[in-house]
């Protein structure tokens, strides 16, 4: 049986949470980028480690995903860190962070490793993260040192 592709509709800060723990350990580079300002929509897509079938504590190989994150109402994108205009650079996905800002916007932080951050300013949370086509096994399950 063939497995469903993971569809996440993010409209809160705890939704945001979901989001950022399914993404943790996924790859992108910035050609992978792109910030639709007319529309104001930002995405992105990254190859995802499928953390939700090495959870599942049945073995199964390892595997990623190519899945697209949406950013909808965006006001404003800056990178710390980030080249966005050079589109061979990888980027290794860690965690999104989000604060409420004083006029009721959100600024999201999309942390990535070496202190790489993408910042989006929105006015109101509406993300969604889609899988795309079939996922594909890969050798190396991600790892991190304990602190």
């Amino acid at each position: 049986m063939k497995a469903k592709n993971l569809k996440l509709i993010a409209k809160t800060e705890d939704d945001l949470r979901v989001i950022s723990a399914h993404l943790q350990d996924s790859i992108t580079s910035t050609g992978n980028i792109a910030n639709l300002k007319k529309n104001k929509i930002f995405l992105m897509q990254l190859n995802r480690f499928m953390w939700e079938d090495v959870e599942k504590g049945v073995f199964r190989k390892n595997k990623r995903i190519r899945t697209i994150l949406k950013f909808e109402n965006v006001l404003k994108v800056s990178a710390k860190n980030i080249n966005l205009t050079n589109f061979d650079k990888f980027l290794d996905f860690l965690a999104i962070e989000d604060k409420k800002l004083s006029d009721n916007n959100f600024e999201i932080k999309l942390i990535f490793s070496g202190d790489s951050i993408i910042r989006i300013l929105v006015e109101a949370i509406e993300v969604t993260l889609d899988d795309q086509g079939d996922p594909w096994n890969t050798k190396n399950k991600p790892k991190h040192k304990a602190l």
